[in-house]
């Protein structure tokens, strides 16, 4: 081939860099199997493994390996620490004090006081449901309202709380409160992280453009009375 044989000139002046060679399929594997032995065996394993294979390893393996396993541990802990909860969890009015104002410390706890005749009701608890499975590090339960507060008026349900270290950081009561009865999972996640129950990822509030065009449409509302009240004073004089 004339390209290649002029190529190869080129390459003996150092014009061109030298070819490169096509690398041996053995010479790689053996390569990629030295790697992988300069990975110690117990960098692999579960704790329990682990523990099953401690009388193969010699001493000094013995002080990484029990660097290794408390790092391990460590690590497991932080994870089922913040994945302790993850469930919305029905109690009774006598479990309140201890489930909710006497909670774990630093711990948020969101409660819904409910009744399941009210639609709106089992509505929240849908949410709540699956909020409660996105941030399983706050507390999520629910109970049924008479359990808690006798004569509690149907007018003030839903009603939500939400407590941190015994003080309550925030309250919705009520259908408006707690975001009407079109109420959507992400409006209801933006106010739990209004009050800092949760760490929400959404950006911004979702009914943000709706309140938009509420505050509009009031502002041109009020322009157009205005504009009307003006011309009727004009009118008289």
């Amino acid at each position: 081939n004339e390209d290649t044989e002029w190529n190869e000139i080129l390459r003996d002046f150092g014009i061109l860099p030298p070819k490169e060679e096509p690398k041996d399929e053995i010479e790689e594997m053996v390569l990629r199997l030295q790697k992988e032995a300069m990975v110690k065996p117990y960098e692999k394993m579960t704790l329990a493994q682990l523990k099953e294979a401690e009388d193969e390893f010699d001493e000094e393996d013995m002080r990484a390996i029990e660097i290794y396993r408390e790092k391990r541990l460590q690590e497991w802990k932080a994870l089922r620490k913040k994945q302790k909860f993850g469930e919305l969890r029905e109690i009774s009015g006598n479990q309140y004090v201890n489930e909710v104002t006497n909670a774990e410390k630093d711990v948020s706890v969101i409660i819904h006081l409910y009744r399941s005749s009210i639609p709106m009701c089992l509505l929240v608890n849908q949410h709540l449901s699956l909020l409660a499975r996105k941030f399983p590090e706050t507390k999520f339960v629910k109970a049924i309202v008479n359990s808690c507060i006798q004569h509690y008026h149907d007018n003030c349900l839903p009603t939500i709380f939400v407590y941190k270290n015994g003080q309550i950081e925030g309250k919705f009561i009520g259908m408006i409160e707690c975001g009407g009865i079109n109420l959507k999972l992400e409006e209801l996640e933006w106010k739990l992280a209004e009050v800092g129950a949760i760490q929400t990822d959404l950006e911004e509030n979702p009914k943000k453009g709706i309140v938009d065009v509420m505050v509009s449409s009031i502002r041109n509302t009020s322009i157009y009375d205005d504009t009307n009240s003006s011309n009727s004073d004009n009118d008289t004089k």
